[in-house]
Order: structure tokens, then C-alpha cells, then sequence
């Protein structure tokens, strides 16, 4: 998940908002940082689950995955659904690596992953029956805009996946980047779309994943922090701000993975 709303000016900034950082700075150390970590957005077993659904003819869909990071979801889905699966992504090693997962996972003939700005490449792509939108933070602004923008991606029938949280309408709780239920469906409205699927994640889950993924990314940043004393508060307050994002999730928003179609 990725609260932030602001639009990022710049390919580092909109990265590092997608894993959930404030500094561009810590671009080039994200690699490190990441190493033991295979899914970095989406849950690939809800993927999964919600394109067998929700895809007629899955095994000849066409599915192009925004942010892929390492690949873990678009792997799984061509392993299990036999999907043809085009991810996009900025950083170079996290090509690399899913390049190695898909042949390692015997997809490498239905996966193809590249790197690149997926800010321009969506002019240059169409044709999908499937966009997963895992936590990518607000590349093209909030969920209007940003469903608004890639609907030329979608064929006709065609829907998106995509990883939410919002706040329920009823909780006391407020945050400066994340929406009410009702503000979620009132911008998914103005984009001509409707949820025709709202998986929410339970509480257990999310807080045996983050806390498998808080556990790396500490010692990775601690690491970092020694062979770099003069960038120590840089990997510090990576820390701190992965520890408050995972108590919000926990704790006070609705994470959700939702289908969503054109009305």
C-alpha cells in the first residue's frame, strides 16, 4: 500500500513513493534494501484468485502488470493461469530478477518485463484484458485520475486489479492521503468505473506480512546505515516510516484488493 497523493515530478521520487519512502535518495540503495523481499506489491495468491474469477478465457488473457517490481505476481499468474504477463518497471535490478524467476518458474515464454516509466510507456501500450495496479503509489494521481488515464490500456471487457486501502466511513480516524469508502467510490464513479469485487485482507495476514517485510528491510537499512554513516538518518527514518505505515495498515484502514470495471 502506498498513501502519499501527491505526484511524483520525478522516475526516483515516483519510485520510492511506491516502496513507501519520502526521500528520492534512497533510489539507488532500493536494490539493497529489497534483496530478501520477492513481492513487493500486490499479494500473487489474491492475483490469482480474483483473475480466475473474474477472466472468462484467463489462460488467453493478456495482463500488464504496472510497477512490477521483482515480477512475484506476474510469475504466479502465468504459472498457475497460463496468462500472457508484461511487466513494467523502473528499476533495472528488479527486471533482472523477475527475468530470472520467470525462466526459473518455467514462464519465461508467457512473461515479458522491461524496464521503463511507466508514466510514458502507458501512451505506447493497449490491448490488455488485465492492468494490476499493486501499490504503485500516485504515479498519475489519485484513483480517478490514474483509472481515467489507463483505461485506454483495457480491451472492452477488459478490468483492473488493484491494491487499496481506504478508511471506513464510520471510523474517527483521518489522514491527509488516504480516503473515506465513500470519497473512493465517488472518485471511481467519475472515472466511469464501479467495483465489482472488494477483497479485503485480513488483519492476521497483514500483520504476519508486514512484519516479515519490516524485519528485512531494518536489517538491510541498518547494514546501509553503518557502510554509510553520513546517510545514517536517510535509513533511519526509512525505518520509521515502514513501522507507522504498517501500524495504519493494521490497525486503522481497510487494505483491499479490489476488481474494477468499466460501467
Amino acid at each position: 500500500m502506498n498513501f502519499p497523493e501527491a505526484i511524483p515530478k520525478t522516475l526516483e521520487e515516483s519510485v520510492v513513493l511506491a516502496m513507501d519512502g519520502s526521500n528520492p535518495d534512497l533510489f539507488p540503495f532500493l536494490p539493497f534494501i529489497m534483496q530478501d523481499l520477492w513481492a513487493l506489491g500486490a499479494d500473487p495468491d489474491t492475483t490469482v484468485k480474483l483473475i480466475r474469477k473474474h477472466c472468462k478465457h484467463y489462460s488467453k488473457a493478456k495482463v500488464l502488470d504496472l510497477g512490477c517490481g521483482k515480477g512475484a505476481v506476474s510469475v504466479k499468474v502465468a504459472q498457475i493461469l497460463g496468462c500472457s504477463c508484461h511487466g513494467i518497471d523502473a528499476v533495472p535490478v528488479f527486471i533482472e530478477f523477475a527475468r530470472r524467476k520467470a525462466i526459473e518458474h518455467k514462464v519465461g515464454h508467457l512473461c515479458k518485463f522491461e524496464k521503463g516509466d511507466i508514466r510514458t510507456r502507458i501512451k505506447e501500450v493497449s490491448g490488455y484484458d488485465v492492468v494490476i495496479l499493486g501499490a504503485i503509489g500516485p504515479v498519475f494521481g489519485n484513483l480517478q485520475v490514474t483509472l481515467t488515464i489507463l483505461a485506454d490500456c483495457l480491451n472492452a471487457g477488459g478490468f483492473f486489479v488493484v491494491d487499496e486501502a481506504y478508511i471506513s466511513d464510520d471510523s474517527d480516524f483521518c489522514h491527509p492521503s488516504i480516503h473515506k469508502q465513500s470519497e473512493m467510490l465517488r472518485q471511481l464513479e467519475q472515472a466511469g468505473m464501479l467495483s465489482v469485487e472488494n477483497d479485503i485482507m485480513d488483519r492476521t495476514y497483514i500483520r504476519a506480512s508486514n512484519d516479515f517485510m519490516v524485519e528485512h528491510i531494518k536489517r538491510r537499512c541498518t547494514e546501509l546505515a553503518e557502510k554509510y554513516p553520513e546517510k545514517r538518518l536517510l535509513f533511519h527514518e526509512y525505518i520509521k516510516i515502514q513501522e507507522a505505515e504498517s501500524y495504519i495498515l493494521e490497525n486503522e484502514v481497510i487494505c483491499t484488493t479490489m476488481v474494477i470495471r468499466r460501467q
